[in-house]
């Protein structure tokens, strides 16, 4: 009796770890965005705020919201309830926030130059030296960094798919939608700029991802209205006026494409 007993007790205490393990693990799996070092963080005076049950950057900041999740590099699927974001003490310090040059006097003579700041998490379009746009960015994480260097826009494809790479929990081929190739490696791994998920943090295989809240409310069914469309802007704004159709095509003289500093908590990150 007293066995049986005990293998009862046994069994149900496997049985509650194992309802209540993944709870702990995702809870794990949380990152605290400031413990997210940029350089530009200096600059402006935050706190560290941790959401709480049935909060949302929508309901804390209002129409205010597109400022803090660009200063936390993160989209509103992934600014969810146990996430620490960093909150700036004075919000319009925040407003149309970039951390990017408004001059860059190296794309001076680039009709269109696109400057990657990896230590930053942001990406910049320019035009002749003068910045047009920003955007936050999600580079490659630790084991799969992001390259670094000069390179080119040599390719795009509006509706690429990634070969390698799923959706979390399908068998569906990750969407790398608004696609921009800049690099081809020496195994013949091909390198793009693309609409992704963007939770704060290095977290890709070494592309460039962007804002694509369009892709997100296909495949996730989130956010229902979306807003941050950068992957969009970036592409039509990197292959206009020939980025008509879905298909994949070569760009003859892209833009020029610079890739400099360290991602944060990546192995090359000093």
């Amino acid at each position: 009796m007293r066995l049986r007993r005990g293998r009862f007790v046994f069994i149900s205490f496997l049985l509650i770890l194992a309802l209540v393990y993944p709870v702990i693990a995702e809870a794990r799996t949380i990152p605290s965005l400031c413990k997210i070092k940029h350089p530009s963080d200096t600059s402006i005076e935050w706190n560290c705020k941790r959401l709480k049950k049935g909060e949302s950057i929508e309901s804390l900041f209002g129409d205010r919201w597109v400022d803090v999740a660009r200063f936390n590099r993160i989209d509103r699927r992934h600014a969810r309830p146990g996430v620490y974001l960093k909150v700036p003490k004075r919000i319009d310090d925040i407003k149309d926030f970039t951390p990017m040059p408004l001059y860059y006097k190296p794309a001076e003579p680039e009709p269109r130059f696109i400057l990657v700041d990896l230590s930053e998490q942001f990406l910049g379009a320019y035009e002749h030296g003068r910045l047009v746009f920003s955007s936050p960015v999600a580079t490659g994480e630790k084991g799969n960094e992001t390259p670094r260097g000069e390179f080119r826009i040599t390719a795009f494809d509006r509706r690429h798919v990634s070969s390698l790479y799923f959706i979390e929990g399908t068998s569906e081929l990750y969407p790398m939608h608004y696609a921009l190739r800049f690099h081809i490696s020496k195994d013949y791994v091909s390198y793009w700029i693309h609409g992704r998920d963007l939770p704060g943090y290095p977290a890709s295989h070494g592309c460039i991802g962007l804002y694509d809240e369009e892709m997100q409310k296909k495949y996730y069914k989130y956010p229902k209205k979306p807003v941050l469309e950068d992957a969009r802007r970036l592409f039509e704004w990197a292959v206009a006026p020939a980025g008509d159709g879905d298909a994949f095509h070569v760009l003859k003289d892209g833009p020029k494409v610079l890739i400099r500093g360290y991602a944060p908590g990546t192995a090359s990150s000093p």
